[in-house]
């Protein structure tokens, strides 16, 4: 008997560590240097996770190996009301916060709680594409909006009301924005809670990158739409550069009154996980009080450098333009069709990856429709990202499918 991959399966796909990361692995194996542009991790580029964080998971270890409660630890979850308390989110108790194994963790149970077969949420194209799998493995549908490269990639009102059915359960809201780096205006945000409102549908709000902002001002969307159910997402890998700690958090704020059995759905699958990462909880309040991360967005900062000096360079490749990524840790050109016609962006990625050894992801891993973007990684020093986009466009030059 063969043993085969579940049905529920089918069309979930995560190509950030989808098959193009097989052949890297493959090329380091052989001996070959990668460079790993296809995810955020900021270990990887010798970014140090801040000491006072460091110093508090060695304190905290000797008590940290048992299981805590299903939600997280207490004071880490009231250190999290205090931080969105202080930023506008109202009426928000310790009961209200769940600590998880990173937001991809959370994301999963918020959606595995809500959906039924059938059920749509409505997603960002482009998306991180998690949002999309998660809501697939649940049975439901994913429906993408449009986000408009045209107006710095922030969402479309219009084709987001359009898309509303009887059958939508909740907007996911991803802000700022992987893999654009768009940050969304206050006055979009309202539009979005405003056809919340409308229709009675839950706001899931991904803003794990809420402190790498560059230009704007970052608005929780909870704060804005108090009347409207929201979980709001976010976590430590990036702000805090301990990507494999897994210590993420999910706010749910707005009225709960008719939300208690979908909660006590969500606290259900909280306790099958049996708790979070007890080491991790135990940080979770001296990373809050860290102030690291300032100098690195700051002007003349690491961060800001490096995507100043992505944002010219691709924009210096003939055929390619790119929407200065206001936040976060990507950038997410366009190859222009007339320049560049790449039927298969996949195999582009591919080739790539083959010739130069850089692994970045196509842009359809990100559910945007066309073959004619790919998502880039930030993250290395300003010269090691310049010389690696300027091979990219050499590699570009010549490249035909």
């Amino acid at each position: 008997m063969e043993f085969r991959q579940s049905s529920k399966l089918t069309g979930v796909c995560y190509e950030i560590r989808g098959p193009v990361v097989d052949r890297a692995n493959e090329l380091e194996a052989a001996g070959h240097r990668v460079l790993r542009l296809n995810i955020g991790n900021p270990a990887a580029f010798g970014f140090a996770a801040p000491a006072a964080i460091l110093d508090e998971m060695v304190r905290r270890l000797p008590t940290a190996h048992g299981y805590s409660d299903s939600r997280g630890i207490r004071p880490a979850r009231e250190a999290l009301v205090a931080r969105y308390t202080a930023r506008g989110v109202a009426d928000l108790d310790a009961d209200d916060v769940y600590l998880g194994n990173g937001v991809s963790e959370l994301a999963g149970m918020a959606i595995q709680a809500l959906v039924d077969t059938g059920d749509q949420v409505l997603v960002p194209s482009p998306d991180y594409p998690l949002w999309t799998a998660v809501t697939r493995l649940a049975g439901g549908t994913a429906v993408h909006y449009r986000c408009d490269e045209s107006n710095g990639w922030q969402p479309d009102l219009d084709d987001i009301a359009a898309r509303i059915t009887d059958r939508t359960r909740a907007i996911v809201v991803i802000n700022p924005n992987n893999p654009t780096g768009a940050v969304y205006s206050r006055e979009l945000l309202e539009g979005i809670a405003d056809l919340a409102r409308r229709h009675n549908l839950m706001i899931l709000a991904d803003e794990v990158y809420d402190r790498i902002v560059f230009e704007g001002e970052h608005h929780h969307i909870a704060a804005l739409a108090p009347d409207v159910l929201c979980l709001t997402m976010s976590g430590l890998s990036k702000s805090h550069r301990v990507a494999g700690f897994r210590a993420g958090w999910l706010v749910v704020s707005g009225p709960r009154q008719h939300a208690r059995d979908y909660l006590e759905g969500l606290t259900m699958l909280a306790g099958m996980r049996l708790c979070p990462n007890s080491p991790a909880q135990f940080v979770v309040e001296a990373a809050l009080a860290d102030t690291s991360l300032d100098a690195l967005v700051a002007p003349g900062g690491r961060l800001r450098e490096q995507r100043d000096a992505a944002w010219r360079a691709l924009n210096a490749i003939p055929g390619v333009s790119c929407v200065k990524p206001a936040a976060a840790l990507y950038a997410f050109p366009q190859l222009d069709p007339e320049v560049h016609p790449i039927r298969d962006d996949e195999r582009f990625v591919l080739d790539l990856l083959l010739a130069e050894k850089i692994h970045v992801v196509q842009g359809t891993g990100f559910n945007w429709p066309d073959p004619d973007h790919f998502r880039i990684v930030t993250l290395p020093e300003a010269d090691e990202l310049t010389a690696a986009i300027t091979t990219i466009g050499r590699f570009l030059q010549g490249y035909r499918q």
